[in-house]
């Protein structure tokens, strides 16, 4: 006898496509696992094979593209001041093809929109923030507690976060021009010796 209905989804990606559909139309907040399982075809404990929790799902490969951002700090000529390579490294790690930044659109709108995803977020930014205070603190001496790499990596948070916010609230906006007007505005590069 032959099945019927929905397929089971076979991968990672498409899971999380599905929980990003459904997050955008139904929110975060209210969507359980089950609801995601029975709209992929799959178990909860299938589910939880994939992603640790739902709000890990949101996230998609963020602990690999932290791993990407590192490794372009480690490559990062010495002879590049730090807010220059701070700002080249941030719109890197934010350079997407035409695909992904539709899926980045929803994804950074149900982050933003959701105050469970807000907290959760807090974990996820401080080890982003970590990647930045370390390769400022190599450069400019001292470890990546002090206040200065500290600062750098919260001050590139926060445009990131402001450009976000504005490329979310004007549809037309392109991501790249509004990090680097933002990353400048805080953290200009003009002038820079060190």
């Amino acid at each position: 006898m032959a099945e019927t209905g929905r397929p089971a989804v076979t991968s990672r990606a498409e899971l999380e496509r599905i929980c990003l559909v459904m997050f955008a139309d139904r929110g975060f907040d209210v969507t359980s696992v089950d609801e995601i399982a029975a709209a992929a075809g799959i178990g909860r404990r299938t589910f939880f094979r994939y992603f640790p929790s739902k709000n890990d799902v949101v996230w998609g490969d963020f602990d690999g593209q932290l791993q990407q951002f590192t490794a372009w700090f480690d490559r990062c000529p010495p002879q590049v001041p730090v807010s220059t390579a701070i700002r080249d490294a941030v719109l890197d790690f934010n350079t997407f093809d035409d695909a992904a930044t539709a899926s980045l659109r929803i994804r950074m709108a149900v982050i933003l929109d959701s105050p469970a995803l807000q907290a959760y977020s807090t974990l996820r930014y401080a080890a982003w923030r970590a990647v930045i205070a370390n390769f400022a603190a190599r450069r400019l001496g001292g470890i990546e507690q002090d206040l200065r790499p500290r600062t750098l990596g919260h001050v590139a948070l926060a445009a990131s976060i402001a450009a976000y916010e504005q490329w979310l609230a004007d549809g037309d906006s392109d991501l790249l021009p509004l990090l680097r007007e933002s990353l400048e505005t805080v953290c200009p590069t003009s002038g820079e010796n060190a």
